[in-house]
């Protein structure tokens, strides 16, 4: 049973402590709404936020931390702050000043995690150094990648100092990524989910309807719900307060083994996203 509350953490390989459930701004645009809906999460007791160099909204989630912070009355250190590497600035100098940017926009003196956001082929081992490089001097809590398969993880951990400590990947029941799943808890890396909901896909799925009505609960909130109990940190993207709170309220039931496997059958390996073995950005 993974996350009784709000802001239960996992452990990651190194000790930190990340919560499992938090907030996402993919395409979140800089502005009121932005800003109003990181306060709102961190009102609502969530202790996480994650964004990303090319979501262009630093600024804006580093203010609504400030100003959520404050009104909830609680530290920096209370909050775990992911942000990510874009590919035009993968490389051992690049990753490093993309690092400073992307703390001086947010207005942070670390973050709690860095992620390498796509796996471009001949960049991404520079990268993990420059990641290796800033963990050992203490500027950054965690260290880990994102829409990374099994080969490349292989490939980061053969020559690495440092293993990956999460791989965030596309995430949902259309996309179980099982052998993925198994390879990083071989190898002591945390699963995150992107796009849990499936960029609202699979909202009208009958099955996924019939199993809310009977837990009294949204489509939302089982997928969510089943993200945990397979031991997965998830980030919903939301803007809206209602959201941000119905998203977050669901920790009060429980889905059986027997209802776990019927969403697991929903898989067909299907992406909203891209593939992290064909992409051209």
């Amino acid at each position: 049973m993974v996350g009784k509350h709000l802001q239960d953490t996992t452990t990651l390989n190194n000790g930190v402590k990340m919560p499992w459930f938090g907030i996402g701004v993919f395409k979140v645009e800089e502005g009121p709404e932005l800003v109003n809906a990181v306060k709102s999460a961190i009102k609502h007791g969530y202790r996480s936020v994650d964004t990303a160099a090319i979501y262009e909204n630093e600024e804006g989630v580093g203010k609504g931390i400030k100003e959520g912070l404050k009104e909830a009355g609680i530290s920096r250190e209370e909050l775990f702050v992911t942000s990510k590497v874009w590919n035009a600035d993968l490389g051992y100098e690049s990753t490093i000043a993309a690092y400073e940017e992307s703390l001086g926009k947010l207005g942070l003196d670390y973050l709690d995690l860095y992620l390498i956001h796509w796996p471009v082929a001949g960049k991404y081992k520079d990268a993990w150094r420059a990641l290796e490089y800033l963990y050992n001097e203490g500027r950054v809590k965690a260290i880990g990648v994102s829409n990374f398969q099994i080969h490349h993880l292989e490939d980061v951990i053969k020559d690495a100092e440092i293993n990956p400590m999460v791989n965030q990947v596309e995430y949902h029941p259309r996309l179980t990524q099982k052998e993925l799943q198994s390879f990083c808890q071989e190898n002591g890396i945390q699963l995150e989910a992107w796009s849990p909901l499936m960029q609202g896909n699979l909202l009208d799925n009958e099955i996924l309807q019939e199993i809310a009505k009977k837990h009294h609960k949204s489509v939302a909130q089982v997928i969510l719900r089943w993200d945990l109990q397979n031991g997965v940190v998830t980030i919903p993207k939301s803007t809206k307060e209602h959201r941000i709170i119905e998203n977050a309220s669901i920790f009060d039931f429980e889905l059986t083994h027997e209802k776990m496997k019927v969403i697991h059958g929903l898989n067909q390996d299907l992406r909203v996203g891209p593939d992290p073995d064909n992409f051209d950005f």
